[in-house]
């Protein structure tokens, strides 16, 4: 992009003077400031070998991870081949070659000084049903049979009709997922990463085990609160045991209705099953084994789209009864580059607080620096987030006066 075009509906305002420019400890993590690039699917892989584009991927993270002492939560890794069934691009974490593509990665932020975490994720109902067919592995969930169905996509249509059916897990079959799981974990710290971030939201599998909505099982991962928890906390516990609790870190969603989800605003019962696995969460903290920090999507993000419906205002609470929980480190997300004043409420809010931003941190590599000195930003072109190549992606300038 050789003439950006800037947004005028952000105001340029410095920040320089508010928590997000005050240093942070974060376990090991000496970071310099509390702006984070916020997990993003970006599709940059290689469509068969899951492999990123190394060359390509450097230069993006590296980009975005300039200003030393920054914390960067790459894009969601798959950790196992039948954790599929997406749009092609999406990166895996489960062999070698995707490790050593990872490693050169991270080697390009760490020679930043700044830290990386690594995001992973199961798809679980969220598969798209042609591309589980096309790539031969089963359809997934909690539960069999209780398919999205928010008008975006025939789901079980085409899941019936390519006889790939939604097919629930048995016991053991959840037993051997934690296990799984916590290879992905253990292969992200061997490529490098400073960190291990479960995706327990937006309507991914773990998501999926949460809510009643979609997890009926009657087993020891369904039913009671605490049952529905079970599948989340023990790949914490496994991780914890094989990487250490300080490279650990959750990302939860309680309000997002996306994925054909209610959230907490349309489906009360939530907040309790919330409060529970954030208790649980915060139990280990007490007990020594406490985890890197908790990532939250706000009220006003339903996975892409802003929810400007979201029911929560400047009166009420969103998310924060889980810091009347949890007393650890909280990353929050969700739309705070369209309001700076929220940000600025929010990050002086609670000296535990970092604040996660994505769709301005793609338009915007050099982000931290133009927030911290009121510089204006660029405007992004959502067009190109999926896309596969350099357009959108590692073709946007830096500020320049």
């Amino acid at each position: 992009m050789t003439s950006p075009e800037f947004d005028n509906k952000i105001k340029p305002v410095p920040l320089k003077d508010t928590n997000l420019f005050k240093p942070f400890k974060l376990g090991d993590l000496e970071l310099q400031h509390r702006l984070v690039l916020a997990p993003l699917t970006r599709l940059r892989a290689d469509f068969v070998t899951f492999v990123l584009n190394v060359e390509l991927s450097s230069k993006y993270y590296d980009q975005r991870s300039k200003t030393p002492g920054s914390l960067i939560i790459t894009e969601a890794a798959l950790y196992s081949y039948e954790a599929g069934g997406y749009y092609d691009g999406k990166p895996g974490i489960w062999n070698q070659e995707q490790i050593n593509a990872w490693s050169k990665i991270f080697d390009k932020i760490h020679s930043n000084g700044s830290f990386v975490v690594q995001q992973l994720f199961h798809l679980g109902r969220q598969a798209i049903p042609e591309k589980v067919f096309e790539k031969g592995i089963t359809y997934r969930a909690p539960t069999s049979g209780i398919y999205i169905d928010d008008g975006s996509y025939p789901y079980e249509e085409k899941a019936k009709e390519l006889n790939t059916p939604l097919t629930e897990y048995t016991t053991e079959e959840v037993e051997e997922e934690v296990k799984n799981f916590v290879q992905g974990g253990i292969n992200s710290i061997k490529a490098g990463a400073d960190g291990v971030q479960i995706h327990a939201a937006n309507g991914y599998l773990l998501n999926e085990f949460l809510d009643h909505l979609t997890n009926k099982r009657t087993d020891k991962y369904g039913g009671s609160l605490e049952n529905r928890s079970r599948f989340v906390l023990e790949i914490v516990d496994g991780l914890s045991e094989a990487i250490g609790a300080e490279k650990i870190s959750v990302r939860l969603s309680p309000w997002s209705q996306y994925g054909d989800f209610k959230g907490i605003q349309k489906d009360p019962e939530l907040l309790a099953q919330y409060a529970h696995i954030v208790g649980e969460l915060e139990k280990r903290r007490l007990d020594g084994k406490g985890i890197q920090f908790i990532d939250l999507v706000e009220p006003k993000i339903d996975g892409g789209r802003v929810n400007e419906d979201s029911g929560v205002t400047k009166d009420t609470h969103g998310n924060e009864f889980i810091y009347d929980i949890w007393k650890g480190p909280i990353v929050r997300a969700g739309n705070y580059i369209q309001e700076i004043e929220r940000l600025k409420k929010d990050v002086d809010h609670d000296d535990r607080t970092l604040i996660a931003v994505g769709r301005h941190f793609v338009s915007n590599p050099d982000l931290v620096e133009r927030l911290k000195n009121g510089y204006p930003l660029t405007k992004y072109d959502r067009s190109t987030f999926y896309t596969s190549g350099e357009a959108g992606y590692t073709d946007y300038p830096n500020y320049s006066a």
